[in-house]
């Protein structure tokens, strides 16, 4: 109520622009009419059959201003969760709005810097290169006659996101009391992540930061360009880097003109994003044809790296096995990736994505594989988990959407482009970082001393099982799908705990009668054999035999 109190002008604007593009429902629905004392008369103002629903939510995003733009570029990343053609209107989104007065970003630099503006800069261009909601972009010359690109954020902008962040969060909140799709959907925590993502590119120093950490990626490599940070003259609110000048590769007439190799530029993007996915585990999360330029030494620039997307090691395991499955059109192994990368809800339908997955499969099992786009088939897959409540980490999306608009641009470029040509090389690095014995080692040794934990932890859990029973507050609620979960990880651990028995009695027996022969000291048959090298052979076969049966059944 307090914030109905402190903002009604704002909820009032954003009910009024509801009912505008014929969502006045909604206002209504969520009680925000009631408390508003908005009369319902000026909200059912119904819309031309002309828009579609999607063109209509574009149009209420666009007129609401810079923080549900934000929030619908963001949403466009989320094609897990909402309607294709949805996603495609989002999609359009401009941010696009009148720049602020050269006075106003002067005073901003000087205020931020600590400095006057001549003793900064040589030069200072007052028309600026771009505009945008949250900020702009200024060409200088420091005074050692570097050209840079200044990025300034509008005055004032910070409380006007903060406003709108609260007010949605809210409203949120309202929507998942009223509507069971709301919380199905993930809604609530779609806006805590989106609102998290916006907070962050306020801070310009984080985007300085990104920009660094790709830039060190490609510091050995020729033909990539990432520009420079300068740190003396960047904060939170100004972000000062080496300027980019050249051509956007969406520009086609003018590379030609140029006289630049367009098939070599298109493998040079595609294996440029690979290398930050699947190397750096950090990439360019929003490289579209605006972020890409060309410059005139032939060099491939990124810019703008607001939004970046992060893997662990761990989600690089996941997503190599992910590959393999496709590559092999293994229905069971992909479904073994996507549930190890997704956090698997109660309602998960492990039953029906298997059957999407083999529907999935049969799709693609046409098509030669080196013609299948992989940015495409991840997005199929990661949609198909999502219809069976598996949530998947938002990171994992950014990269579907990242590979998605890359195999675009480069296609683009070069129409006969075979993309998983060139991913090839990646996967089989993957593959080899995966099956290394160094890894393989640790991977065993970890397990050991988590199943070690676990047995220690063993009696804890029994007398707590105990106490439970005795209480009666047992209770059991498993269904099909969550019992072959269960059964599945009791095969695992039951495999694990023979694997480790048959190796510790083997070993037993070994050294004792080599023990026991040695403190008889009486000549006996074993002194006649080569006991230990037998030992150790028979040790070894056991062991291979028995890793490679669990290894095959998938359910180590």
């Amino acid at each position: 109520m307090s914030s109905f109190v402190r903002h009604t002008g704002r909820y009032r604007e954003i009910a009024m622009a509801l009912g505008r593009h014929g969502f006045g429902y909604l206002a209504e629905e969520v009680g925000l009419t009631r408390l508003i004392r908005l009369p319902l008369r000026r909200l059912r103002k119904s819309e031309p059959s002309s828009r579609t629903l999607a063109e209509r939510i574009r149009l209420v995003l666009e007129e609401l201003g810079p923080t549900f733009v934000k929030v619908g570029q963001l949403a466009s990343t989320r094609s897990d969760l909402l309607p294709e053609a949805i996603i495609q209107e989002l999609v359009k989104l401009q941010d696009q709005v009148p720049p602020f007065p050269a006075e106003e970003a002067r005073r901003i630099l000087e205020a931020e810097l600590h400095q006057p503006l001549t003793e900064l800069f040589q030069g200072f261009d007052e028309t600026p290169l771009a505009a945008a909601s949250i900020g702009q972009v200024h060409r200088a010359r420091l005074t050692t006659g570097e050209r840079v690109a200044i990025k300034i954020q509008r005055p004032e902008i910070v409380p006007v996101i903060e406003l709108d962040l609260d007010i949605l969060q809210h409203l949120t909140m309202l929507a998942n009391k009223r509507w069971a799709w709301v919380s199905r959907f993930q809604i609530p925590q779609m806006v805590e992540e989106f609102a998290r993502s916006i907070r962050a590119e306020l801070d310009y120093s984080f985007e300085g930061r990104n920009m660094e950490k790709i830039r060190r990626q490609f510091k050995a490599e020729e033909g990539i360009y990432i520009p420079g940070v300068h740190w003396p003259l960047t904060t939170s609110r100004v972000l000062t880097m080496d300027f980019v000048e050249g051509e956007h590769l969406n520009r086609l007439l003018a590379i030609d003109e140029l006289g630049y190799d367009r098939k070599e530029l298109a493998e040079r993007l595609v294996n440029a994003l690979l290398r930050q996915i699947f190397e750096g585990g950090f990439f360019h999360a929003d490289p579209h044809p605006g972020n890409l330029l060309v410059t005139r030494e032939g060099e491939l620039a990124f810019i703008d790296f607001g939004m970046v997307g992060r893997l662990s090691s761990e989600m690089k395991d996941h997503l190599s096995s992910l590959v393999i499955a496709l590559m092999r059109r293994s229905t069971e192994g992909m479904v073994r990736a996507v549930l190890r990368m997704g956090l698997v809800g109660d309602d998960a339908d492990t039953a029906g994505l298997r059957q999407d997955l083999e529907r999935l499969r049969e799709r693609y099992y046409d098509i030669p594989f080196a013609e299948i786009q992989i940015g495409q088939a991840l997005q199929d897959l990661f949609a198909t988990a999502q219809k069976h409540q598996v949530v998947l980490p938002a990171d994992l999306l950014l990269l579907g959407k990242a590979l998605l608009t890359v195999e675009g641009v480069a296609l683009a470029l070069d129409p006969d482009l075979r993309i998983l040509d060139l991913a090839e090389p990646f996967g089989r690095k993957l593959l080899r970082e995966k099956y290394a014995a160094r890894r393989l080692g640790k991977k065993l040794f970890d397990e050991a001393a988590e199943l070690t934990d676990s047995l220690v932890d063993l009696p804890h859990q029994v007398r707590k099982l105990s106490s439970t029973l005795a209480r009666g507050k047992l209770k059991m609620d498993m269904n099909v799908p969550e019992m072959e979960q269960f059964l599945r990880k009791l095969d695992q651990i039951s495999n694990r705990l023979s694997f480790s028995i048959v190796l510790l009695a083997f070993s037993i027996i070994m050294v004792g009668l080599i023990i026991g022969s040695s403190l008889a000291r009486m000549p006996t048959l074993l002194w006649d054999i080569p006991a230990i090298e037998i030992g150790f052979i028979v040790a070894t076969l056991m062991f291979l035999w028995l890793l490679f049966s669990i290894f095959r059944s998938g359910r180590f």
